[in-house]
């Protein structure tokens, strides 16, 4: 009965294999560390490459499934977590970035193709390396699928040269982040200084109490009108003590005090107003007649809606200063859509906050209920994009942006534009994460399972070789657009260092790097700038490789 359960393939043995493989290998991810780093979920594809190695075989109809459904899951969590700051990753001094991050892309597609015409490696196989040399297990799956559709069959070539080349490209990121500190001489505390002197190029809260002086008699909306900055006023503490939540009409003497939220590169006009106090972080609330508070937005109607159409100041009485959206701070301007799970932070007097809470739901059990509808939506739209042909000139074949692209462009766009047409996107931090690790789970299994019968009949053939190839492809761009980076464009080091984690998406390499930054976050803002932008350019370049080439 247990060889019949193991060894005879059928929808119950590939089921039992795949749960079998997928615990060993999440265990053995927990377990397995070398100096705090671990290779994390990939021993699932190790594992699974061990068992068919020994001649063990699932049903090729569940593999595909597994394998397919798997990605999409995957690639969609990852395209919903980072839509909202896709399109905002272009702007305040992202751009740099980014296309630094492009030219890392592209050597490395170089450097494989290089490879693959001095050596005469098979390509499927120098793409396989290349996709676990950039640690990329998406476009290891794009370049499977786009590699099934020509040749109709998977290769197992490129799910061995990307088992053989992970481990240490993993390292090699580390590894060339420390070789460029010792190259370039870099003094990281004098780096932090000249990063902070700059400031002024990324978008900073702060809030500041401003004391007016020698001010005409005039309204919030006039002097808003006046000073034509992006600000808001939550308070006005009369000369005579008397505390009011700032509204358009609010009239403003010299003496009174204003508490302004603005971003750090208007605080130079505001000076013109009166006299300055900065706090250094932005304040929870105080025992002043007026309270602030945290509330979460939890009822789906709100989803959509932009704050100056709320006319909270007419109704309520109370003021919207920030949104709290992923950890980040923003500005609650009038022109900002909410979006279910944003935390906002409420000004007013203590009755009047309570009826907005009130409004707006603040039930945090609200966001357990998973919103099941848009997410499989939203799957189904990115297989509809994947599928549509795109036709260039002189292609042989004509271009689809398959499982993998066209549900990162879906994802993307739902998680930007969702929420302005009334989808709600949201999804809490850990069901996302549910998500997106039974995907890569259930992907990374199927992948092992299927191409573990030539694992190692590749590493014997030369197949070790491909390690090396894989140590080229991820060092050889990073001490290139590093060197430019530093010396000729003037980005500091830890930004650099950060923008390579995210180009290679490299989750350890971004610790190894906050490891070195100390109290400064420039590491994980590079990441988060480039890290959308890497992850879809990563996906087309693998499916472009064996398009143009195969």
């Amino acid at each position: 009965m247990l060889k019949t359960l193991f060894l005879e393939p059928s929808v119950g043995q590939s089921l039992l294999l795949i749960a079998l493989v997928i615990a060993a290998g999440v265990y053995l991810g927990k377990r397995l560390t070398i100096k705090g780093m671990t290779l994390g979920m990939t021993w699932i594809l190790f594992c699974g490459l061990v068992v068919s190695a020994f001649g063990i075989r699932i049903m090729p109809e569940v593999e595909q499934l597994i394998r397919d459904f798997g990605l999409v899951l995957f690639v969609y969590s990852l395209g919903l977590q980072a839509g909202p700051s896709f399109f905002s990753s272009f702007s305040h001094g992202g751009v740099k970035l980014n296309l630094l991050a492009v030219a890392v892309i592209l050597l490395g597609v170089g450097v494989t193709l290089g490879l693959w015409f001095v050596t005469g490696e098979d390509l499927d196989a120098m793409v396989g390396v290349m996709t676990g040399a950039v640690t990329n297990t998406p476009s290891m799956g794009a370049a499977q699928q786009t590699f099934a559709d020509i040749k109709g069959y998977v290769s197992p070539s490129i799910a061995s040269g990307y088992a053989l080349a992970y481990p240490f490209s993993v390292l090699g990121v580390i590894a060339t982040i420390a070789m460029l500190k010792r190259l370039l001489k870099v003094d990281i505390e004098k780096d932090k200084l000249a990063s902070n002197a700059n400031k002024d190029e990324q978008k900073e809260l702060i809030c500041v109490d401003i004391l007016l002086n020698g001010m005409p008699d005039e309204t919030i909306a006039s002097l808003h009108k006046r000073i034509n900055i992006d600000i808001i006023i939550s308070r006005i503490i009369h000369a005579d003590g008397v505390e009011e939540v700032a509204e358009s009409n609010s009239r403003l003497q010299g003496g009174d005090t204003i508490r302004v939220l603005t971003d750090r590169s208007h605080l130079g006009l505001l000076e013109l107003l009166g006299k300055v106090s900065v706090y250094s972080s932005i304040p929870k609330g105080d025992d002043s007649q007026l309270v602030s508070r945290r509330i979460v937005v939890t009822k789906s109607q709100w989803n959509g809606r932009q704050i100056g159409n709320l006319a909270l100041r007419d109704h309520y009485h109370v003021s919207i200063t920030r949104v709290i959206r992923a950890g980040v701070n923003l500005l609650a301007t009038p022109s900002l859509t909410l979006q279910l799970g944003d935390r906002l932070i409420i000004v007013g007097d203590k009755d009047d906050v309570s009826r907005v809470a009130d409004m707006f739901g603040n039930e945090l059990k609200r966001l357990d209920t998973p919103h099941l509808i848009p997410v499989f939506l939203g799957i189904a739209l990115g297989i509809v994009i994947g599928s549509v042909p795109i036709v260039f000139p002189g292609m042989s074949h004509s271009f689809r942006l398959g499982l993998a692209g066209g549900t990162l462009v879906a994802a993307l766009l739902m998680g930007r534009f969702g929420p302005a047409y009334k989808v709600v996107t949201y999804v809490t931090t850990s069901a996302n994460y549910m998500l997106r690790d039974m995907g890569l789970a259930l992907f990374l299994a199927a992948v092992g399972l299927g191409a573990g019968q030539n694992f190692v009949s590749a590493f014997l053939g030369g197949g070790y070789m491909w390690i090396l190839y894989g140590i080229t492809i991820t060092v050889l761009p990073l001490l290139i657009v590093g060197w430019v980076a530093y010396k000729w464009l003037h980005v500091d080091y830890l930004t650099v260092a950060g923008m390579f984690t995210g180009a290679y998406c490299d989750a350890p390499a971004l610790a190894y790097a906050m490891s070195l930054s100390g109290d400064s976050n420039n590491p994980s803002v590079a990441y988060a700038t480039v890290y959308p932008l890497a992850m879809f350019l990563r996906i087309i370049a693998a499916q472009t490789i064996i398009l143009l080439l195969c």
